[in-house]
């Protein structure tokens, strides 16, 4: 028997639908809510690296995020110079085995829509627009509507600013790191088939990832600013701008931000829950637990690790108990805080105009995540 027959998880993002798909196969009833109208994904491209993808081939995706993904093995490094010289290129660890690529990028809203149908398929119940107004740690639940519930485990997987944690007691500081990011999801010309990272120039980065056959995500980082006063073709705007100081490929993809509506902006921000991560029967995970700057494109992976972990620790007990909570932070909290502190390096490094072993960071990163969590 698993250490929980029944698991409401709160939030339908990566690690919310990894949990649920998981626990559902395994013959737990599993409540998913979502307080969004729908399934979809706010943003534009998403980067997954191997990891990522080990744990979505055992989730059973892995097919359908081939077929609709763009997977590739290098990552190129160009100068912000009027040519976009390509300084070096490098081949990407193959974090997760060598049967599957460095990495894949993709549509975010095309990810979560595979996902919560595997949810649906696996059995998991979907219920969107919903919301909890309470929550105790021993698995009781009020929802909006006035209806309560009483679950075995509660997973709160809800995001940055999760309001499960809010719920548990949880005061936990989210930090700006003082970068900002503007994204924009287009066409993909023939120029480019991979990630090329450029370092400098009047922005901090600039870069793009194909995301299709016919499609890609360009984001350009810049100091943070409020943006939020910019309307739809003023943000177009500014993200063009900002642009023009890079070439190379970047001279194909400009000409194709014509999309207003395809075009956001957020900032960077970070934190790192200490250890322990549950609260008797509530336990968080993704980025109601942790979060970093997308700088070594490690977030999704970190959060469907965590849905991975936490669901084998509970189809593999007989009991939720602190033997097993220690195993989940043995397994989890170390690896997820180095992660993050390893991002936060490299946007140091950045913020500070420093000359930082980028290489060698993202070796050391790719090196830990290559052994499964």
């Amino acid at each position: 028997m698993p250490a929980v027959r029944n698991v409401l998880v709160i939030g339908a993002g990566a690690a919310g639908t990894a949990t649920a798909i998981l626990l559902a196969e395994g013959g737990v009833s599993v409540d998913l809510v979502d307080i969004k109208p729908g399934a979809g994904a706010v943003g534009s491209g998403i980067t997954l690296q191997g990891n990522a993808l080990r744990v979505l081939r055992r989730l059973g995706v892995w097919d359908q995020v081939r077929a609709e993904g763009y997977g590739f093995d290098t990552l190129g490094l160009r100068a912000p110079d009027p040519h976009g010289t390509l300084i070096a290129e490098l081949t990407d660890h193959r974090t997760g085995g060598p049967d599957l690529p460095a990495t894949v990028g993709m549509y975010r809203p095309a990810l979560a829509r595979i996902l919560t149908d595997r949810a649906v398929a696996a059995g998991a119940k979907v219920s969107y627009a919903t919301t909890c107004t309470g929550l105790d740690p021993d698995g009781g639940v009020t929802f909006a509507d006035g209806s309560t519930a009483r679950y075995d485990l509660i997973v709160g997987a809800d995001g940055v600013r999760s309001w499960t944690r809010g719920a548990l007691g949880i005061d936990l500081a989210t930090r700006p790191v003082g970068m900002g990011i503007w994204r924009a999801f287009t066409p993909r010309p023939a120029s480019v088939t991979r990630t090329d990272l450029y370092y400098g120039g009047p922005s901090y980065i600039a870069g793009y990832c194909p995301t299709g056959a016919g499609s890609l995500y360009a984001y350009v980082v810049e100091e943070a600013q409020d943006r939020s006063a910019l309307g739809p073709e003023e943000s177009l705007a500014v993200m063009r701008g900002l642009a023009e100081a890079y070439h190379g490929p970047w001279d194909d993809i400009r000409p194709l931000l014509t999309d207003p509506s395809r075009v956001n902006y957020t900032r960077f921000e970070s934190h790192v829950l200490p250890a322990p991560w549950n609260r008797g029967r509530a336990v968080l995970i993704g980025d109601a637990a942790h979060t970093c700057p997308p700088t070594l494109a490690q977030g999704a992976a970190q959060a469907l690790e965590d849905a991975a972990v936490l669901a084998e620790l509970l189809l593999g007990a007989d009991r939720l108990d602190d033997t097993l909570w220690q195993a989940f932070t043995d397994r989890r909290y170390e690896r997820a805080r180095t992660v993050v502190e390893a991002s936060l390096q490299l946007a140091r490094w950045l913020l500070d105009r420093e000359r930082g072993d980028v290489p060698g960071l993202m070796a050391r990163i790719a090196h830990l995540v290559s052994e499964p969590a």
